[in-house]
């Protein structure tokens, strides 16, 4: 136990583990071994001497910088730093977003990329042809051979320019149907073929002027065609006004050309006897305003009028024929069953490759390169689905299970792990 006695006052001060007080020499201090929740400081002077707290530490704020890209989140769960990778995380997340700037310049999303295979290979086209299209933007050549052309690198090529290449690396090539001997070609450049059925609408006789008429004829109503049947009577009643004999014939004689809105008004007395179709059903007057091309008045009866409108009569499938009328008239470019590679000319010289996008290939029976096999076998050899496509599930499926990285631990997960630790969790997510 420990005492002291002093004739001055002192004040309290709890923050303060010891008594501090002036004498005329130095300056003295006594601390106390008692350890109390309180603790009493004093001064001589009578003034409270003022003790700075020491500081707190303060936790460092990071940037962005120093935090680093973790898109896991493993490291700060087991206790190692970020800084050792913060800039192979950094490379990796800026060669990602690069990589996604990229795909999204060229296509519109990312359905549109992965849907490649729809036009990407070889592709029957309703205009009794072949479409091939490949990606190869290191060649300077591309040409499909096979036994149909006889191995030929000139005969099947694509064309020079935009026409068979363009900047991005994808090669087009059309691969014609030939025409039989003693047929005409088509005398229309858009004429379809229905690959499947033996017959379709075109084989009923119609001729392209009467599907043309009867198009106009359920699209059009009474009134509107004036224009489209007669494209010069505007043009010539005005440059008979005009330039006529009967219009002025001096600079004198051609009056002042009055207001759009009299004209307008004029116009619309003058043909109020004609049919309601052939007349606007909404009066737009500018008021003298400049035109604005962002700001059109448009009138919403007629866009109404025009919404409710069914699309014209598509002439391109009117006049479709069957299989039939194909292979009396065209013999396939490629028949079914032919070998065939694409060949590319490149800086290191020319080679030969199977298509990326090929559906069917063979190896070779001498063990050389491999080719591919264009399959397009006729309707009564093709496969016919027997069972319908199954009803979509109202929960998830497991589609495939890597047992190896199923654990969040950093090691290879074993098969117990993985029947004890993953496969209860689609149970308990339903």
């Amino acid at each position: 136990m420990a005492s002291l006695s002093l004739s001055t006052k002192f004040p309290l001060y709890p923050n303060l583990t010891f008594l501090q007080f002036q004498y005329p020499n130095r300056p003295q201090r006594i601390i106390f071994p008692i350890k109390k929740t309180t603790h009493i400081g004093c001064s001589a002077t009578g003034q409270p001497h003022q003790q700075q707290r020491p500081p707190k530490n303060k936790k460092k704020t990071l940037t962005d910088g120093d935090k680093g890209v973790d898109p896991v989140g493993f490291l700060s769960k087991f206790d190692i730093s970020h800084k050792q990778f913060a800039q192979f995380l950094r490379e990796r997340h800026k060669a990602l977003k690069d990589l996604t700037d990229e795909i999204l310049t060229r296509h519109i999303n990312l359905r549109d990329m992965s849907s490649g295979y729809e036009i990407l290979g070889l592709h029957r086209h309703p205009e009794h042809r072949e479409d091939y299209m490949e990606w190869a933007p290191g060649a300077r050549y591309c040409a499909l051979v096979g036994d149909f052309n006889g191995w030929s690198p000139t005969e099947n090529c694509a064309k020079e320019g935009h026409f068979g290449h363009d900047d991005y690396g994808y090669w087009f090539i059309i691969l014609e149907d030939k025409l039989r001997n003693g047929e005409k070609p088509d005398e229309l450049y858009f004429q379809q073929y229905n690959y499947v059925d033996d017959y379709d609408k075109g084989d009923s006789g119609v001729t392209i002027e009467e599907v043309f008429k009867k198009a106009n004829d359920e699209y059009w109503e009474p009134g509107e065609d004036r224009f489209l049947k007669n494209r010069l009577e505007v043009p010539a009643k005005l440059y008979e006004q005009i330039f006529g004999p009967n219009g002025p014939q001096t600079l004198e004689e051609l009056e002042e050309i009055p207001d759009a809105e009299i004209r307008y008004k004029a116009w619309k007395e003058q043909h109020k006897d004609d049919l309601p179709s052939n007349l606007p059903s909404y009066d737009v007057i500018d008021n003298g305003k400049e035109y604005d091309i962002y700001n059109v008045v448009l009138d919403p009866v007629s866009q109404e009028k025009f919404k409710a409108k069914k699309p014209p009569l598509p002439y391109w499938f009117e006049t479709r024929k069957g299989r039939k009328a194909w292979l009396k008239k065209y013999r396939p470019c490629i028949p079914h069953g032919s070998k065939y590679r694409v060949y590319f000319n490149t800086p290191s010289g020319p080679l030969e490759r199977v298509p990326a996008w090929a559906t069917y290939v063979e190896p070779d029976a001498d063990g050389g390169q491999a080719f591919a096999i264009h399959w397009e076998p006729p309707p009564e050899l093709a496969y016919k689905w027997k069972n319908a496509r199954p009803k979509v599930p109202k929960s998830l499926r497991i589609y495939e299970c890597h047992v190896g990285i199923s654990g969040s631990e950093p090691k290879v997960s074993s098969f117990s792990d993985f029947t004890e630790k993953a496969t209860p969790i689609p149970g308990l997510c339903n």
